[in-house]
């Protein structure tokens, strides 16, 4: 089962973004966009989104949209660092034809 976390961010610039990390595996997917015409691009993820991811995972716990055991997993694997793989049906490579 997947878990899906959203929010707003702005850039230097001022500019507002979406991040979307998804846990899915073992694994975080960072990706954001900056608007509903835009494609979804890897994010690399810095301290303040790691924070508050953690921060939304958080308050899905007492609500029991979340288990106790995910959430260890989630503060776990915020952890690591990078964009995570893109895996399942969102990344099919093409065949070699």
């Amino acid at each position: 089962m997947s878990i899906e976390f959203g929010w707003w961010n702005k850039d230097d610039d001022g500019r507002k973004f979406q991040v979307n990390a998804v846990v899915h595996g073992g694994n975080i997917e960072w990706t954001r966009h900056k608007g509903h015409h835009t494609p979804w691009e890897p994010h690399e993820p810095n301290d303040e989104d790691r924070e508050r991811l953690i921060y939304e995972a958080e308050k899905r716990v007492p609500r029991r949209l979340i288990s106790q055991k995910q959430f260890d997993e989630i503060k776990q694997l915020s952890a690591n660092q990078g964009p995570g793989a893109i895996s399942g049906r969102r990344y099919r490579p093409s065949p070699e034809l």
